[in-house]
């Protein structure tokens, strides 16, 4: 439980559970809504991940990440986020891209 109180502690991982509430993003995806270096980012998947809030899976050669939908503590950092007024635009982000992943598969096609 203390690991999951760290994991939320930090704006930078709220913020990533954010854009993973509904899509799945590749690590580089990801750090391009930072502005700060990759390895950063990485530590900050590391310790979401630690955490048990995201799971990874490598595909060719990146590493997709996605958020552990049966996480008791995603599912409350989901609850506060639709009210807080950072949060919601970034759920809804992810949002939009989940359908676009979900058309994109449906129809035949590769993620990138």
């Amino acid at each position: 439980m203390q690991s999951i109180f760290e994991a939320l502690a930090s704006p930078v991982r709220r913020k990533i559970l954010a854009y993973l509430a509904h899509a799945e993003l590749n690590a580089g995806d990801i750090a391009a809504r930072f502005e700060m270096s990759k390895p950063s980012i990485s530590q900050h998947l590391a310790v979401l991940e630690g955490a048990g809030l995201v799971t990874s899976e490598k595909r060719g050669k990146f590493v997709f990440y996605r958020q552990n939908g049966e996480s008791l503590a995603n599912t409350l950092a989901g609850f506060v986020q639709e009210v807080c007024p950072v949060g919601r635009p970034l759920r809804e982000e992810s949002a939009a891209l989940g359908k676009l992943q979900k058309g994109s598969s449906a129809s035949g096609g590769g993620g990138g």
